[in-house]
């Protein structure tokens, strides 16, 4: 079992510990806001008050055990910085840190951060690009250039295959797996559409662009 480490119990902290928690993991959640300690005290293996920019602090959870720790102190970017810089130095296997802006992120990252995350930037730009696009029910970035996008069928693919549309040299992109109600399809050439199905499509954003535009 799988066992992590929460340092900051806001909102993206507390979602973040429920979802480990959805996932059989074992979950520390520490906060120097005694309130925010005791509501989410009983959905986590265990949690604490302390303040982590301590060192002494720190190291009394052990940082090296835990498979990961999360820094999520969004509104105090300068305790963030701290006790991303006190994890790295106490062996923690790795560090995940949120930022809220570019300049953050460097500075975590010099600092001993593993990766950050912006969770509110993401939300934003996919709850933007799902309400302008009409036709993207959901999409996970992979690089900055490249995601998996989830579609609706277009009716113009209605009673076609997937070779039919030459879809991978028409669209320059590739299509995973096909969603039709609670089933996953693997994707085959003669798979014929019908409209009532959602694509998994791999591709930059550029093409899937072009994609929504030609249909």
């Amino acid at each position: 079992m799988k066992s992590f480490l929460v340092i900051g119990l806001g909102r993206f902290g507390k979602h973040l510990c429920t979802s480990l928690m959805d996932q059989n993991a074992e979950v520390m959640a520490v906060d120097s806001d005694e309130e925010q300690v005791d509501a989410i005290a009983g959905h986590v293996t265990k949690a604490q008050i302390g303040d982590c920019t301590r060192e002494d602090v720190l190291r009394s959870l052990g940082p090296a055990n835990f498979d990961a720790c999360f820094v999520c102190m969004g509104t105090d970017f300068q305790s963030s910085l701290e006790t991303t810089s006190l994890l790295a130095e106490l062996g923690a296997k790795m560090v995940i840190s949120k930022a809220g802006t570019r300049i953050q992120e460097k500075f975590l990252l010099k600092n001993g951060a593993t990766e950050v995350v912006y969770p509110e930037r993401e939300m934003a730009v996919k709850l933007a690009r799902r309400m302008t696009s009409g036709k993207i029910a959901d999409y996970l970035e992979i690089t900055d250039d490249v995601s998996l996008f989830q579609i609706e069928c277009f009716d113009a693919w209605r009673g076609k295959t997937i070779a039919d549309l030459n879809f991978r040299k028409k669209y320059n992109a590739n299509i995973v797996a096909i969603k039709k109600g609670e089933s996953i399809l693997m994707p085959v050439p003669d798979y014929r559409f019908d409209k009532t199905e959602e694509i998994m499509v791999i591709c930059n954003k550029t093409d899937m662009n072009k994609l929504l535009k030609r249909g």
